[in-house]
Parts: structure tokens; sequence; C-alpha cells
């Protein structure tokens, strides 16, 4: 019986990673066709890697997608802890079910409504102070630090939540501020919670097409604004090309990121015995 479920298991995985990365593989493979049509092989090229990289439009998007994802992600790791402190380490307060609830709100909340309601606020405040004069990279930066607060609020709170307090305790016993054991025990130990999220935010941004279409301007058009509008007029080779770069940045991006993870997780482990 035991051995049955372990092969449905196989099975069922097998089939899950097929139709996760078979499409992945193919749009690789294609990327390097030399044909214009991207379901007829006409042959290994570097062609449309050069037509890429030589595509002003697509080139100027990434730059502004990868300058908001990174603005964003900063700035949402920022908030998003300081959001996480007061969830768990401010204890009861008036408000707190409320101020959580408006903080995880996003996570749960149709990226429709949530672009429209930012839509309205900023179309609001220009008519009764004069600013935004025009939507653009500043619009898109505060919509999307907006809802990428919210994952890194989640993701920083659990391991607050786990962490063991003993620790910094001991710091306050020993006469450390509460800024100084912050610093030096809670933020090192939180540190793979904080890289996990500022990733998170990251890959939010650069991938967000619904609430940057409503917030933006002729000014800034971010990459999946880009893709998508060259998508509906037929898809070009070149957005393969584009997407392989993507998808082989991701791949080193998380293995670096994991590599970082285990070595934060050794050091933890040993403070962890020594305290002990």
């Amino acid at each position: 019986m035991t051995s049955s479920v372990s092969k449905l298991n196989k099975i069922f995985l097998a089939i899950g990673f097929f139709f996760l990365y078979v499409p992945m593989i193919v749009l690789i493979v294609y990327s390097f066709n030399g044909s214009e049509r991207v379901n007829v092989w006409a042959g290994f090229s570097f062609k449309w890697y050069g037509e890429l990289f030589r595509d002003e439009a697509i080139m100027s998007a990434v730059w502004v997608s990868v300058k908001l994802a990174f603005a964003s992600a900063s700035a949402a790791v920022v908030m998003g802890t300081l959001a996480s402190l007061v969830l768990t380490r401010a204890g009861k307060f008036k408000g707190k079910t409320v101020f959580g609830g408006m903080v995880t709100a996003p996570l749960v909340m149709p990226e429709v409504i949530t672009g429209l309601s930012l839509l309205l606020l900023f179309v609001g405040l220009a008519n009764s102070i004069g600013w935004p004069e025009q939507r653009g990279f500043i619009t898109i930066w505060i919509a999307h630090v907006t809802f990428c607060m919210a994952y890194v609020t989640v993701v920083v709170s659990s391991r607050l939540t786990e962490m063991d307090r003993s620790l910094e305790e001991a710091a306050m016993d020993l006469g450390a501020t509460p800024l100084k054991t912050f610093l030096l025990i809670t933020l090192p130990i939180i540190s793979p919670a904080l890289i996990s999220g500022w990733l998170l935010a990251f890959t939010l941004s650069l991938d967000d097409l619904v609430i940057a279409s409503f917030v933006s301007g002729p000014s800034s058009t971010t990459l999946p604004m880009i893709v998508f509008s060259s998508v509906r007029l037929g898809l070009s080779p070149k957005i393969n090309a584009l997407a392989t770069i993507m998808i082989l940045t991701v791949l080193i991006a998380a293995v670096i990121s994991y590599w970082l993870v285990a070595r934060n997780e050794k050091r933890q482990r040993k403070l962890s015995e020594i305290s002990h």
C-alpha cells in the first residue's frame, strides 16, 4: 500500500514538474531560433538577442522596471519590518487588530481594486493639492510599496514570532539599549527573512502589470506593460530572448539567496548553542 502511494506521489510530482518547467524549456530553446515565426524552427541563432538589446523601448522599460523594483523592495522591507515589530513586539494596544488587517489587506484584495483605489487617490490629490501633476515613476513606486509591504510584513512577522526572545532579554540585561539590541541581536537573526522579503517584493514589483497600468503615465512604462502590448500585437521572438534572460537571472539570484540564507542559519545555530 505504501509503495503504491509513493509511486502515485512520484507520478503527480512528475506531472507537476512537466507542466511547470517544460514550457520554460521550450521558450528558452526557441529564443535561439533564427526564424521570425516563434513556432517554426529555422536553425540556431543569437539573432533575437541582438535585436532585443537594440530595441530602445524594451531597454528603457527594463531600466525603469529594475529601478522601480529595487526602490519598491527596499522601502517595503523598511516599512514592513517596522509594521512587524509593532505587531509582534508592541503588545496589545487599541486598534491593533485593525492595524494588522489594514497592513495585510493587499494580500487578499484584487489587484484591480487596489489599482483603481490608488488611481482615485492620486486623482483626488492632484485636484486638491496639485500633486502629483502627472502619474509616472513616483506614483507607481508608491503603489508597489503599498502592496509589497504586506508580503514583507507577513514574512518578517513569522520570523519574529518564532525567534527566541531570551537572546534580546539577555542583551538588555547586560546593559544594551533597545536600539543596540535590535541592531546587533534581532537584525542579524531575522536577516534571512529580510532577504526573502526583499526578493519577494522585488519579484512582485518587477512582475506587476495590473496596478502599474492604473497608476502609470506615458513617461514611465514598465517591462510587463511593454511585453503585454507586444503580445497583443503578435508574439515576437525578442520576447522569448527577454524571458530567457529573466529566467536565468532569477535562477542565479535564487542560488545566491539560498547560499546566504543557509550561511546565516548556520551562524544563528552557533549563536544559539553558545547562549545555551
